[in-house]
């Protein structure tokens, strides 16, 4: 159980606060490529920590990531001309470049120089793998980006995929962080008879109830859940929750909660080719998969231009997530929810955009959310108070962490048992083919 003070240095992300100025330290997640399509295309409103942002992509296909409201009357910059290297206000013709330096403002008299004294609010922005990447903190020059397998220049991507949330990044996240869920949230009309004996989900469903080894990383903090497996053996699944917002579940793929506001989340999922795979029954290690969290039927909403518009679909709170209580009934479905990802959206959106943490109570099933949360706060009033760095911020190598599921004989540690399958970390492959998101 948080204090309430706690909870809002968890959950409030604006501008000023403590937990907004530590993810400003880091890169953040801005936008997928393939929504800056072209050179000179429509520009895109982009919510961030907070902040109405607009991006867009100039001639020579740079992106530029710029304040909303232009800084000479206030009109939206979401309505300009995106031409020659830069965009430009209609209300007065005042244009701007990547850096927010103001180029042209053809409304003043030629001999003036008063274009040179204004200067918008923009960020730097980085782009790679289908990830436009922007820095929002107050280094002049910004830190690395994360080496995060997901995301580097090596990784063949499968899919990346976005979902817009209405409720605050740290629901989303602790929903990762909780493997003890998806037994009942996702699996619970499953049975272990079902199943091969000796398979992964065999031993999931045949104990629901794992126990927990939890520790901190110097990027956060990573669990270990087992259940029995054979006489002598456990099976055990790994995950990893990376500052300030990254989650690596045990089915390999990436989750990033980034906090358009404290009430919203842009929900990412990046999927890469399996490295290294299970057998069809699911009995070998399994560190990456492309199935994501959208597994099962999912409708997607034609993308609007709002700042809440981009990757909607269409089961939401309003329809009750289009709940089948029949399904429900006859235990064709556990919840009645069709998608993995939509049964969690459901649970979590249901708390409310910022659940109050002072009412619940939590179990030895929790034991990670718990830990994050105390090293979250930690470090927030840690910056805030004595202006220590975040972890990761300067060392992008300690984003090199694989999960996976595995079996361990009983007497192993299965931190030292599983490093070499952690640190593995892509080598060289070929040119990544990028499938776009939601498709």
């Amino acid at each position: 159980m948080l204090s309430a003070e706690d909870n809002d240095i968890l959950c409030r992300v604006g501008p000023g606060t403590p937990m907004g100025n530590v993810m400003r330290e880091y890169w953040i997640p801005a936008a997928r490529s393939d929504e800056l399509a072209a050179p000179d295309c429509p520009p895109l409103r982009v919510k961030l920590l907070g902040e109405e942002l607009i991006g867009y992509r100039t001639t020579s296909g740079a992106v530029g990531l710029m304040q909303n409201s232009c800084p000479h009357r206030g009109a939206s910059m979401f309505f300009g001309r995106n031409e020659e290297e830069g965009l430009r206000c209609v209300y007065h013709g005042w244009k701007f470049d990547v850096t927010g330096a103001c180029v042209d403002m053809p409304s003043e008299p030629a001999e003036s120089n008063f274009k040179n004294k204004v200067h918008a609010r923009a960020y730097p922005t980085h782009e790679r793998n289908g990830v436009i990447w922007t820095y929002m903190g107050p280094r002049e020059v910004p830190p690395p980006l994360p080496e995060i397998e997901h995301n580097i220049a090596n990784s063949e991507i499968a899919k990346i995929t976005m979902v817009m949330r209405p409720c605050n990044y740290m629901q989303g996240w602790e929903g990762e962080m909780d493997t003890a869920h998806a037994a009942f949230l996702h699996y619970g009309s499953a049975k272990s008879e079902d199943y091969e004996p000796g398979s992964f989900n065999y031993y999931q469903f045949r104990v629901r109830s794992p126990k927990f080894t939890v520790i901190d990383t110097p990027i956060g903090t990573s669990y270990g859940a087992y259940r029995p497996a054979e006489e002598d053996t456990y099976y055990w699944r790994t995950a990893h929750m990376m500052f300030p917002f990254y989650a690596v579940i045990p089915a390999g793929w990436l989750g990033m909660y980034v906090p358009m506001d404290d009430d919203h989340t842009m929900h990412w999922e990046i999927l890469i080719r399996p490295q290294v795979g299970a057998d069809q029954q699911g009995r070998g290690p399994r560190s990456f998969g492309v199935e994501g969290g959208t597994a099962g039927a999912t409708t997607w909403l034609p993308n609007g231009t709002g700042w809440y518009d981009r990757f909607n679909i269409d089961q939401e709170m309003a329809n009750d997530y289009k709940i089948d209580r029949e399904a429900q009934r006859t235990n064709k479905s556990y919840t009645g929810i069709e998608g993995i990802r939509q049964q969690d959206m459901a649970v979590t959106e249901s708390m409310g955009t910022i659940y109050d943490r002072t009412h619940e109570h939590l179990g030895t099933t929790d034991a990670l959310i718990i830990r994050t949360r105390r090293k979250l706060i930690k470090v927030a009033k840690d910056f805030r108070d004595h202006g220590i760095l975040p972890p990761g911020v300067d060392d992008p190598t300690l984003y090199h962490m694989r999960s996976g599921e595995f079996i361990l004989p009983r007497s192993a540690d299965f931190w030292t048992a599983l490093q070499e399958p952690r640190e593995s970390f892509l080598k060289p492959s070929p040119a990544p083919k990028f499938e776009g998101a939601n498709a």
